[in-house]
């Protein structure tokens, strides 16, 4: 008799998810340079709130209608069409999904693009007139931008059904580009600066939003069969789908209206407090989309699959997603804490960003990484309640998460702004801790209701103990090699220019390299996770295996 494990296809979640790491790795490290281009021209000044603020109004659209939402929402009712060889229904269905999507996010933006400018002012009491009226000016760029993305969305959902992974996550590669490429060339050849330079790098985020579109487009039509674009509520699944998607959506709405409340806090604090936060969640977030979202995105069709499976083997497959998870995960919290000082000046200290910003931002970078490890976790387990058609359970932790966070983080934020560090203050780390503290109660909540409806007496995540505790020793190996190599940078190095531009980097670099490499080497000596021999070993085998 088979074991129940056998009845999964063990390798296409974890070759989705490596796809989908990889996607989300080219995104995030183009995503990184737009960030870094920014830091240059703007630093942490009054313009680089004004352009965080830009993107974030706007951004409710997209991520009410996007990415999360419709694969909550679309992919468990698609993916079940493709497993029973419904090609044309399946077609017909995703075309109705599409024609309601554009309805929607099209009369969504154009009144964004008449209504929010009239709001500004009773929004950030704070500001001038004329950061105010440069805002206004960008979201009417930048609200068509979304509408255009939530088609990205769209084909995301349709290329995750049909296990490609790699191209829906990739393709915001052209956003960041468009902007960088923009940018660089309009400062450096043409000497645009300051307001003007906000405009072309809005400019820039529409046109890249078309090409991301349009570059996903000829793959996502070779799938569908009789397709085509309505409004037809009578298609078999829309009235589930939209059942589905009216509580994720909801649950979104609560938690991005909590981010942009959080961005309107953060504009009663000193001016900078926006751009801090901004250049924080870039680095934070980078472990939370290449762990935690891949791994969710690809069990999610497999799951859906699944669903009327026995609830042994969905626990079992949820806990070896969070065994993945919480691999790469935990260290990377752990590297933040104890490096971000580092690694925020390797990445950010030049041009505009002074020196005297970094302490900021790395407070800020270490209280959101104290919620890492849930915020990830806390991806998987929704996925395990939305593959079993529940988005309603995550959609109440979500709007129980929001309130806690905002709450605890307008309580904290203005006592740590009396503390300052140059000319930015510290506000922004209330907020980041409240943001912390909040995830880990969803996480506990939302592992407790899944266990009950598992029928399980724990959700268990083996050789977390030893995550932790390899993670603790390669920090001590990282520090170790950190002043000496230091020392040898700046004997190297003397200028303080050229080690501001050349040394902090490479200092990075080889501490989160050494950090990295010991940790994994600590693991694979315990026979926990992902191997480095075993990979070595696998290398070798097909190298020889092709020789002959």
């Amino acid at each position: 008799m088979k074991k129940i494990e056998d009845k999964i296809p063990k390798n296409q979640s974890s070759n989705g998810a490596v796809m989908v790491g990889i996607g989300i790795v080219c995104s995030r490290a183009s995503g990184l340079v737009r960030e870094l281009v920014m830091a240059y021209f703007f630093g942490a000044s009054g313009l680089a709130d004004v352009w965080r603020v830009s993107l974030k109004i706007p951004n409710v659209i997209q991520n009410l209608l996007g990415e999360g939402t419709l694969s909550a929402s679309v992919i468990p009712i698609y993916s079940e069409l493709l497993d029973k060889d419904e090609k044309e229904p399946a077609s017909q269905f995703i075309g109705a999904i599409l024609g309601i999507l554009l309805l929607v996010a099209g009369l969504s933006a154009l009144v964004g693009m008449v209504v929010v400018p009239f709001l500004l002012p009773w929004i950030f009491v704070g500001w001038d007139s004329e950061k105010i009226s440069l805002v206004g000016k960008l979201i009417k760029i930048l609200f068509p931008m979304t509408a255009v993305l939530v088609v990205s969305a769209w084909a995301l959902a349709i290329l995750n059904s049909h296990r490609r992974f790699f191209l829906p996550y990739v393709a915001p590669v052209a956003w960041n580009g468009a902007i960088v490429s923009c940018v660089f060339f309009m400062a450096w050849f043409h000497d645009v600066s300051g307001e003007q330079l906000l405009v072309v790098a809005a400019w820039a985020a529409l046109l890249g939003g078309v090409v991301q579109v349009v570059i996903q487009l000829p793959t996502v039509l070779g799938y569908l069969t009789c397709f085509r674009i309505s409004l037809g509520k009578t298609v078999f699944g829309v009235h589930e789908a939209i059942n589905n998607f009216i509580p994720v959506a909801m649950a979104r709405g609560v938690v991005n209206i909590s981010s942009l409340l959080e961005v309107i806090l953060a504009a009663l604090l000193a001016e900078g407090a926006i751009a801090a936060l901004g250049y924080a969640q870039t680095l934070y977030l980078l472990p939370l989309s290449i762990f935690g979202l891949s791994v969710a995105v690809a069990e999610l069709p497999e799951l859906s699959r699944q669903r009327l499976a026995a609830p042994e083997l969905l626990r079992n497959r949820i806990e070896k997603a969070l065994a993945r998870v919480h691999f790469w995960v935990i260290p990377s919290a752990v590297g933040f804490i104890c490096f971000g000082n580092i690694i925020v000046a390797g990445i950010y200290h030049r041009g505009a960003f002074r020196a005297t910003d970094v302490p900021v931002i790395y407070a800020v970078l270490a209280a959101y990484s104290l919620g890492l490890t849930a915020s990830s976790a806390s991806r998987v387990l929704s996925t395990g309640f939305h593959s079993l058609r529940d988005t309603r359970t995550p959609a109440r932790l979500a709007y129980m998460r929001v309130a806690i966070s905002l709450v605890m983080g307008s309580l904290l934020m203005f006592p740590f702004d009396r503390l300052q560090s140059g000319d930015l203050h510290f506000g922004p780390v209330g907020l980041a801790i409240g943001v912390s503290l909040a995830a880990w109660i969803e996480y506990l909540l939302l592992k407790h209701r899944l266990r009950l409806i598992l029928g399980s007496n724990r959700i268990q995540v083996k050789g977390l103990k030893l995550m932790c505790l390899s993670s603790c020793l390669a920090v001590c190996f990282a520090y170790m090699i950190q002043f000496p190599v230091t020392a040898g940078l700046k004997w190297l190095l003397p200028s303080e220019k050229l080690f501001i531009s050349l040394g902090q980097p490479i200092l990075g670099i080889f501490v989160i390299l050494v950090f990295g490499l010991s940790y994994l080497l600590l693991m694979d000596r315990a026979g926990n996770g992902w191997s480095i021999s075993q990979s070595i070993k696998t290398l070798k085998g097909h190298s020889e295996s092709g020789v002959e």
